[in-house]
């Protein structure tokens, strides 16, 4: 299948490209405010407009809208661009935590949020990176990087 060929009806279901700019300002708000996130906050600048810009430059394209992150069909390169930061289970989980708020205050269908938060689990454990110790043993939890742009 072509990238061409694959329709993902998600950019649509969201609301467009003000479903997506909505969906990133309550992300990044949720980031700024909650306590329990923290740590994935202190990894980004105090000023959010850039990683805004980028986030939603990434999920329009993602969401099945325009490429817009990666205009001229090259991969995003995510696991590259994220590299410089340490993601165990407790940042995916919180970028993950941010992201399921954001949604559900969209009031996003059920159905929709399910398979988001599917595709964006799978996302966000892509990008892991970190070594830790679990239940006793030390992990190496990269992952390879999903294929772009998202199937359903």
């Amino acid at each position: 299948m072509t990238q061409a060929a694959i329709k993902n009806p998600h950019y649509e279901k969201i609301g467009g490209e003000e479903g997506v700019r909505q969906l990133v300002e309550l992300f990044y708000e949720k980031m700024d405010t909650l306590p329990e996130v923290r740590t994935i906050r202190n990894m980004h600048a105090q000023d959010l407009t850039g990683a805004k810009r980028k986030l939603f430059r990434f999920l329009s394209g993602w969401l099945g809208g325009p490429a817009l992150y990666t205009p001229h069909g090259q991969p995003p390169r995510l696991g590259q661009k994220h590299a410089p930061f340490p993601i165990g289970h407790a940042e995916r989980d919180q970028w993950l935590l941010c992201m399921q708020l954001a949604m559900a205050e969209l009031q996003l269908e059920p159905s929709l949020q399910q398979e988001l938060m599917a595709s964006f689990t799978r996302l966000a454990t892509s990008l892991m990176n970190h070594q830790h110790t679990h239940a006793g043993k030390r992990l190496n939890e990269q992952v390879v990087l999903l294929e772009y742009p998202f199937k359903s």
